[in-house]
């Protein structure tokens, strides 16, 4: 009896976890990732992660937390209502020269697994990022500036 018991316990816990749904289930990303390029010591940049309410309920994001200090994540406390769109600002200080690669983990209430949005760039000191803007001071750089300065 005991084991018949042990049995159906673990199928029930089994079909409750299967049944949650999955963060890809609820939004729909329109990117997980951005490349800021090349950006300059000391000057931050940001970009926007924007995501749709895909489900019929309303969303609430529970917690946006960055792999280090350096990354900033900024949200909406409220509920996203269903096939509402929403932003999540990252910011990055640019503080530290060198290429950088940094999540941010989106947690969604009621939803079991999470979502990592990812930023990544190259840092260069001021005398480098000078010569990088002339060398490539064509529109192809004009338009990586507007890039960094502006995110998505």
């Amino acid at each position: 009896m005991k084991k018949f018991l042990l049995i159906a316990t673990a199928f029930v816990i089994g079909l409750s976890v299967s049944a949650q749904e999955k963060t890809d289930d609820v939004i729909k990303l329109k990117t997980e990732k951005f490349d800021f390029g090349k950006i300059k010591q000391g000057t931050p940049v940001t970009t926007y992660f924007e995501f749709t309410n895909t489900s019929d309920k309303p969303v609430v994001i529970e917690s946006a937390v960055a792999s280090c200090g350096c990354t900033t994540p900024e949200y909406a406390k409220e509920p996203v209502a269903p096939k509402a769109t929403t932003k999540i600002k990252v910011g990055y200080n640019a503080a530290n020269p060198g290429a950088f690669n940094k999540n941010v983990t989106v947690k969604l209430a009621g939803v079991a697994d999470t979502k990592v949005l990812m930023i990544t760039g190259e840092v260069l000191d001021a005398a480098a990022y000078d010569t990088y803007v002339k060398q490539n001071s064509g529109p192809k750089a004009k338009a990586a500036a507007a890039k960094t300065t502006k995110g998505s």
